[in-house]
């Protein structure tokens, strides 16, 4: 166990693209979040993404991608799932984040992901490991996800937004975890301010 102070006098001016580059290196072999997963699996649309993102937010990836799987392969479309008594938008869902919001258990986190998911939409969705990520490098500060999310779309380039979810995601279950970040292995440790690592491995 070490003890680590906040040694900013050490630190590099941070520099997203050479941050973003190493992140890709660090988290290329390790399994995608299971939106993406899902997606290459053959199940992208909006529909299919915005209903594994509610399932993700009450699981964990590995159980969310099984058990998003089995609903969706019985029920791919909306009007598979038109049993549900709901309003189908024509069984197409717009591709717009509002609407997606005005679903009961979609917020901007879900709604942002499927939008880029499916779409390609260039949305900033921020669930724990985004927040915890770039708050703790000191690239933003926000108490919240949905601060941290504004204080991204202010400062992250644009040709980021979609991706950040996508890299940050298994680099904040693998690297830079909740309890003890593995800060010892961490290929951008240079960039990092550490911000509340009190302890790492």
């Amino acid at each position: 166990m070490v003890k680590t102070p906040m040694a900013t006098g050490e630190k590099q001016p941070f520099d997203i693209d050479e941050v973003m580059r190493r992140i890709r290196a660090a988290v290329a072999d390790v399994p995608d979040a299971a939106m993406f997963a899902l997606r290459d699996l053959g199940y992208g649309t909006l529909f299919q993404q915005l209903v594994a993102c509610i399932i993700s937010i009450r699981t964990t990836d590995e159980v969310s991608l099984p058990t998003a799987l089995a609903l969706l392969e019985q029920t791919p479309t909306p009007a598979d799932v038109a049993a549900l008594d709901v309003a189908e938008f024509d069984g197409e869902i717009p591709a717009d984040a509002e609407v997606l919001q005005s679903f009961a258990g979609v917020g901007p986190k879900c709604a942002n992901l499927a939008l880029g998911v499916a779409r390609n939409v260039p949305r900033i969705s921020v669930d724990v490991h985004v927040w915890r990520v770039v708050n703790r490098w000191g690239y933003v500060t926000g108490r919240t996800p949905e601060a941290t999310l504004a204080a991204l779309e202010r400062v992250l380039p644009k040709r980021y937004w979609f991706e950040i979810n996508r890299r940050l995601v298994p680099f904040g279950k693998h690297i830079c975890t909740g309890i003890r970040p593995r800060c010892s292995t961490c290929p951008v440790l240079e960039y990092c301010r550490q911000v509340g690592v009190t302890e790492h491995r």
